[in-house]
């Protein structure tokens, strides 16, 4: 199973992965998640962490019933907020024997804290807007959106961080794809602030490997995940030489040391 990063689909990254990996011999399923890309959902762009939980939880309902699988070697890699979002399940759900992680973004932590807890200051106001936004929507008026719906080739030029700069290259120009966005509602907020992929970690107790590049503007939630892992049955922090966040999604060279890492951990573990 490979689960997409936040405003990914699977034909961006999660296909690439699960393409990489078919063509070393498993059967693997990428799935746009509810609300998102081309699954169904109403109102568009629903954001909320149990949704993207139980998006998990039904591809390894799907793929077990899938005719050469083995529902007893079923491994998981999650990748973005899809990684953080793959902690969260593999803490209960134990039909994954092997569970791997690239990149990983804690979407209840960025969403409460701000991008490298640049926010804190603003969390009871944005928690306000959001409960504003959902009274709004339960009354039938105008539903509100965070994110963003378009940009300028010059506030990419201009924006400081990588994984955000990168983020809107990725999105926007080199990986565009129509049923990608970077929207997502504000109401959805209420559930995002209030949620973190880190709490729980000891609850792992299958093999866990995380990965994430060298250079990543996002590799503190990586390692704070990764500490906390303390019951697993083995764990290995695995580094990508040179790699920013989104260059992990598409550079051949990090895309290659990634794959190949993982099919090392698969068959030790699977």
């Amino acid at each position: 199973m490979i689960a997409h990063p936040n405003g990914g689909i699977k034909e961006q990254t999660a296909g690439l992965y699960a393409q990489r990996l078919a063509e070393a011999g498993y059967i693997t399923i990428a799935a746009d998640a509810a609300y998102q890309g081309a699954s169904g959902g109403e109102p568009r762009h629903t954001d909320k962490p149990v949704n993207r939980i139980e998006d998990i939880h039904g591809m390894a309902d799907y793929i077990s019933r899938y005719p050469g699988v083995d529902a007893n070697s079923l491994g998981v890699l999650g990748i973005c907020g899809g990684g953080g979002y793959t902690l969260k399940v593999a803490q209960g759900h134990k039909r994954f024997k092997a569970v791997a992680t690239l990149s990983m973004f804690n979407s209840g932590e960025v969403r409460r804290n701000g991008f490298q807890n640049s926010q804190v200051a603003t969390i009871q106001e944005r928690l306000k807007k959001a409960t504003d936004a959902r009274k709004q929507q339960a009354a039938g008026g105008k539903i509100l959106y965070a994110g963003v719906a378009s940009i300028t080739d010059e506030e990419i030029a201009n924006t400081s961080t990588d994984l955000y700069r990168e983020g809107y290259e990725y999105y926007y120009r080199t990986h565009a794809h129509p049923n990608s966005t970077f929207l997502y509602t504000m109401s959805s907020m209420l559930d995002l602030m209030t949620w973190d992929a880190a709490t729980n970690m000891d609850l792992i107790n299958q093999p866990l490997l995380m990965m994430a590049g060298s250079k990543s503007d996002t590799k503190y939630m990586t390692d704070e995940a990764f500490s906390r892992a303390t019951n697993a049955k083995s764990k290995e922090l695995f580094v990508i030489d040179g790699a920013t966040h989104i260059q992990s999604y598409w550079k051949p060279q990090y895309v290659s040391q990634a794959v190949n890492k993982l099919l090392e951990f698969y068959k030790t573990n699977l």
